[in-house]
């Protein structure tokens, strides 16, 4: 029973741990651009591919992740998908030239696509209903402190050492993570997982990375603007074309048919809806400092910390607070709550003091956080065991969809809001509109928590709706159409 509990414990933080590592791996690089395109003698612009080839291969295999993990078992999937990664890592550190650099790139993209899905699938299968919550919580805070942590660390290794560590860095974090991948975590699997949909996986996955990198790049002026609109586009299109070949496919490898259990969708959606708005403040906030208030990148990256510690705090805070409201008014109380801090940045000036600044970064980073693990719990409330596989596919499509969003959108906004002003010089004033529009698109996702039952995984949560409050129904049926 001991062991049992430890392991209770233990599988989050390896999973978190993996999580970790992609999401500081995904931010880290981007400090030491210009460094590493002065050491392979190419442009900074045309190293930018480094980034956006490991994002494209990060969105094209994700689907894969769930059937990958029902036919080879979760352990062995999960522990593989961390060597991939590591092994990626250290060729990014060997590498000699900008072709050899995008080619570890992918293959670490293609670790990563199948390293947090299936680590967040052995999670469900080992930690019992009534804690998920608490272990939810532990997957919120890399999250949120990679971008922070990232831009700071990456400075570090290449004002004090050389570039080549930012990917060194990963091989004893992986080394660790698979020596307890296979002590830690069962190799659990679907006895008839069925064939291979390949004609889905090529839809979803080459849709899927055209929408993301579309909005990546969306306002950011790389590429002409009728190029970004193409690709979007053409996402769209293989979206829709992978959305029709489902509805007759069994098996489909992206089961949209999850989206009629009421919790699942309202946490997809609503999740997709929040982040788009929120998800752009690693983008902003650094911007905000070090363009708009003269701040080094230091200081800012000190000031931004504040994100992780208000995130920490909500790790022990999560359960109480969800079982004392249940999941359906903290989803929207706290909704509120997140756009009004996102809307009180925008009052931020040059001589705001920095520790007031601080503080609305710390509470905004709590309230961010809580409806983060709110909703990665309860996306997985009523999914059937023998699902839990292609929810996990389903649920991190969708948060690196919303992601990108978030990151597009804010790029796009504040590109639009210099053009209006007609100079080309960034203020502290340029951000308001910014923050407050994301304010308002993380506020319309209570209108897809509103329709919630107030009893709502209250399996996960131990709440019980009030006398009189509508409960659930059923969950309805989920094939894979």
């Amino acid at each position: 029973m001991a062991f049992k509990l430890s392991r209770q414990i233990i599988v989050p933080l390896i999973v978190a741990g993996a999580l970790f590592m992609q999401n500081l791996d995904s931010t880290v690089i981007a400090t030491a651009l210009p460094t590493i395109a002065a050491a392979l003698n190419e442009d900074v612009l045309r190293l930018n591919l480094a980034i956006t080839c490991y994002l494209l291969s990060l969105a094209i295999f994700i689907p894969l992740s769930g059937w990958t993990a029902d036919r080879f078992g979760a352990r062995s999937v999960f522990a593989t998908a961390i060597f991939v990664f590591t092994l990626g890592s250290v060729f990014c550190g060997l590498a000699d030239s900008l072709p050899v650099l995008v080619a570890a790139r992918i293959l670490q993209g293609m670790g990563g696509a199948m390293m947090v899905p299936v680590g967040r699938l052995a999670l469900l299968r080992t930690v019992p209903k009534a804690d998920l919550v608490s272990a939810m919580s532990y997957l919120t805070v890399p999250a949120l402190i990679g971008p922070v942590v990232g831009p700071m660390l990456g400075g570090f290794i290449v004002t004090y050492g050389s570039w080549r560590w930012i990917f060194f860095i990963n091989v004893p974090i992986g080394a660790i993570g698979i020596y307890t991948v296979w002590r830690f975590i069962e190799d659990s699997r679907e006895n008839a997982p069925g064939p291979l949909d390949y004609r889905g996986f090529l839809l979803a996955g080459l849709g899927l990375a055209a929408l993301i990198y579309g909005f990546e790049i969306s306002g950011r002026g790389v590429l002409p603007m009728s190029f970004v609109i193409g690709l979007l586009v053409a996402g769209a299109i293989l979206v829709t074309l992978y959305v029709l070949h489902a509805k007759v496919t069994p098996n489909a490898i992206i089961a949209l048919g999850l989206l009629r259990i009421p919790t699942f969708r309202a946490s997809i959606l609503g999740s997709l809806v929040f982040r788009t708005g929120i998800d752009g403040l690693p983008f902003l906030i650094p911007l905000l400092l070090q363009l708009g208030f003269g701040l080094t990148p230091f200081a800012s990256g000190l000031l931004s910390f504040a994100t992780y510690a208000g995130a920490m705090t909500m790790k022990m805070s999560a359960k109480p607070i969800i079982r004392t409201f249940g999941f359906r008014q903290v989803l929207i109380g706290n909704a509120v709550i997140c756009a009004l801090f996102m809307m009180s940045y925008g009052l931020f000036r040059p001589t705001t003091p920095h520790s007031l600044i601080f503080l609305a970064l710390l509470a905004g980073g709590f309230f961010r956080s809580l409806q983060v693990t709110s909703t990665n719990t309860l996306v997985f409330a009523d999914v059937p065991s023998g699902l839990l596989s292609r929810a996990t596919s389903f649920a991190s499509m969708s948060q690196q969809l919303a992601m990108s969003l978030g990151v597009g959108m804010s790029a796009l906004l504040l590109h639009l809001v210099i053009l209006v002003k007609g100079s080309g010089a960034i203020t502290a004033g340029d951000f308001a509109p910014v923050f407050v529009i994301n304010a308002v698109f993380a506020l319309a996702a209570i209108l897809v928590f509103l329709p919630m039952a107030g009893d709502a995984g209250a399996e996960l949560s131990g709440h019980r709706a009030a006398p009189g409050a509508p409960v659930s129904e059923p969950p309805a049926g989920s094939s894979s159409g």
